[in-house]
């Protein structure tokens, strides 16, 4: 609210000093010799700039929003057409009786000189409507585009809303399930893994809803899931971890974007019975660029495999769409029963929609 009294008080301060420019500038040729007669002079030029000014005003207060912004240019077009004839008429009128002590030096010129005025005046009333309506067209157009950025703005701040309320049961979902399953194996591991859950429960709750986190609290948060995933494990199972973000480890980012792959690996790569691996691999790169590389033994889910709902990878590419729409690469593929996947993120303070 400020802001705006503060950019309605700048516009009100512009047109006062564009018109007082208008208006003094032949103060500024008033000779000391004759000062009566450049008052005279000044009183008269004043006729002209009062026209636009009436003509100008009448356009920005009035016409233009009831007129021409309602699509009635017809209407429009007409009325100033009217409105510059009257105005020119009375233009007409005050300089004829400004000058009537010349009246007889040039009787012979007068029906000319009062068609040729008379439609000067005329123009420059028309090209003062043109330049009114493309200054207030200029203004209805910025708030316009700046009406639409803050709808699209609010739609998409919804959306990833709705995207981390989708992300969070899933990542809970999986998680106690992995849980149930360690209880019939091991109930001092099942322990372990209630507190390891505590732990990135607290980070979902908590840090989730701030608009980004520091790199280091992310990799916090998959070292302790990664923690989590190891107690139950078979022992065909290898797990090679690679994370190296020293080089800024308190790089801003969005909250729980890896955490979809790890938990995709995790899940297809996995093996009861077969000699299976999840390899992950996150670095910060030269230019501050996040590299997160997956690679993991490939056993796909079954149809009946109803252990997660298959959001997760869909999800994340539509909040790095609507979070990093052109500073992020994303890639799978599958070769040799091989899974794959790499997430190439560069985060700017430019970058990301809050929500």
């Amino acid at each position: 609210m400020n802001f705006t009294k503060y950019k309605n008080r700048l516009y009100l301060l512009i047109h006062i000093i564009a018109w007082a420019i208008v208006f003094a500038f032949p103060l500024l040729f008033i000779r000391k010799d004759n000062v009566d007669g450049s008052m005279i002079s000044f009183l008269r030029y004043c006729v002209v700039p009062s026209a636009f000014l009436i003509i100008f005003y009448t356009n920005y207060f009035y016409l233009i929003d009831k007129f021409l912004f309602q699509k009635k240019i017809r209407t429009f077009i007409f009325t100033n057409l009217l409105l510059v004839i009257i105005i020119g008429i009375l233009m007409h009128i005050s300089h004829e009786l400004m000058f009537s002590e010349h009246k007889g030096k040039f009787m012979h010129q007068k029906e000319l000189m009062n068609i040729l005025f008379t439609l000067r005046n005329m123009v420059s009333l028309i090209f003062t409507v043109i330049i009114c309506v493309a200054i207030k067209g200029s203004f209805y157009w910025y708030h316009t585009e700046e009406q639409r950025k803050e709808l699209e703005r609010q739609r998409t701040e919804a959306e990833l809303k709705n995207l981390k309320s989708q992300l969070n049961p899933h990542f809970l979902f999986n998680t106690l399930n992995n849980i149930y399953a360690l209880i019939a194996i091991s109930q001092e591991k099942s322990q372990q893994a209630v507190l390891e859950l505590s732990k990135m429960l607290r980070y979902v709750l908590y840090d989730d809803n701030m608009h980004t986190v520091p790199l280091q609290k992310e990799v916090d948060f998959i070292n302790n899931y990664i923690a989590l995933m190891q107690l139950r494990l078979p022992e065909n199972m290898q797990v090679n971890k690679d994370i190296d973000i020293s080089r800024n480890p308190q790089m801003e980012l969005a909250p729980l974007l890896f955490i979809s792959l790890i938990e995709n690996a995790f899940k297809h790569g996995t093996s009861p019975d077969k000699d299976s691996f999840v390899n992950i691999k996150l670095k910060v790169e030269e230019g501050d660029q996040i590299v997160c590389e997956l690679e993991n033994s490939y056993f796909p889910k079954s149809k009946e495999d109803k252990s997660g709902s298959g959001i997760g990878l869909e999800n994340l590419k539509r909040r790095l769409e609507l979070l990093y729409p052109n500073n992020h690469t994303f890639t799978t593929g599958v070769k040799n029963d091989r899974f794959f996947a790499k997430l190439t993120i560069k985060p700017t303070p430019s970058n990301g929609i809050q929500g």
